[in-house]
């Protein structure tokens, strides 16, 4: 089972975001869920003091505590963006829960917009985690844009790809990821957050339209662009795994990579 939670979370007030995640994973099913983007703090920041203040680190952090129980009470393995710190550095980071146990963190590899003044560079890589009987591969928001972030997780084995997402560019990702299902043969659960954060000289408004795409492009569901949205769809991970898309045609067998530099 595939689901997604789609909020708007209030710049700064993880308390209060919290409260409102716990209520809504008890809307899911078990499986695989995931959550917005920096979907505790919120992420329109202003200045790295903001980020220093509100990040925390994996593990031991309060996001992690919670969703590490919450995991365990749903049954599932939970995938939500967090600022994380780490010694000197902070991260916009994704962390991966399952069952009680912590599973690891994605660190973002594409920065975006003011993203490179207060974050670190993501020094992760692309991974993939296996859990239980799936390979989990996770990106987070603008790493869409670039085909190597789902291709990379494709060719390491990927069947699913989690993406947390604070989306603003009007229905592009969206049209976007059954592109990226289809070229990799994967499944996608992109769960994107909704509303307006001004703070400062910027006004973000995110567009919502949180989406799980299967690798034949279909789009098995789709959120609205400003509700608060749960939705779970079971899906058949063997659509993932066969990687022909003709008898004689392998989508990660017949690359190419000595022509593509």
């Amino acid at each position: 089972m595939l689901s997604y939670v789609q909020f708007n979370p209030e710049f700064g007030n993880v308390d209060k975001n919290l409260t409102i995640v716990s209520k809504l994973l008890t809307k899911v099913k078990p499986g695989v869920v995931v959550l917005p983007e920096l979907m505790n703090t919120g992420y329109n920041f202003k200045s790295k003091t903001e980020i220093r203040n509100l990040s925390e680190t994996f593990k031991t952090g309060k996001t992690s505590l919670l969703l590490s129980k919450l995991s365990s009470d749903i049954n599932s393995t939970i995938i939500a963006g967090f600022a994380e710190k780490s010694q000197n550095n902070y991260y916009n980071s994704a962390m991966i829960v399952s069952k009680g146990k912590f599973i690891g963190v994605y660190r973002k590899t594409h920065l975006f917009y003011k993203e490179k003044r207060f974050f670190s560079k993501g020094n992760t890589g692309f991974r993939v985690f296996n859990i239980d009987n799936f390979k989990l591969g996770v990106m987070i928001c603008s790493d869409w844009i670039w085909p190597e972030s789902a291709r990379t997780l494709a060719v390491k084995g990927a069947d699913i790809i989690a993406h947390p997402a604070n989306l603003i560019l009007k229905g592009l990702c969206q049209q976007t990821m059954p592109i990226r299902c289809f070229e990799n043969s994967v499944f996608a659960i992109t769960a994107n957050r909704t509303g307006t954060e001004k703070r400062g000289k910027d006004s973000f408004h995110y567009t919502g339209q949180s989406q799980i795409v299967a690798p034949n492009m279909k789009i098995l569901s789709r959120a609205r662009s400003t509700s608060n949205s749960v939705h779970s769809v079971s899906v058949d991970l063997s659509h993932a795994r066969n990687k022909k898309l003709h008898k004689n045609n392998h989508l990660i067998k017949d690359r190419r990579p000595k022509f593509y530099k």
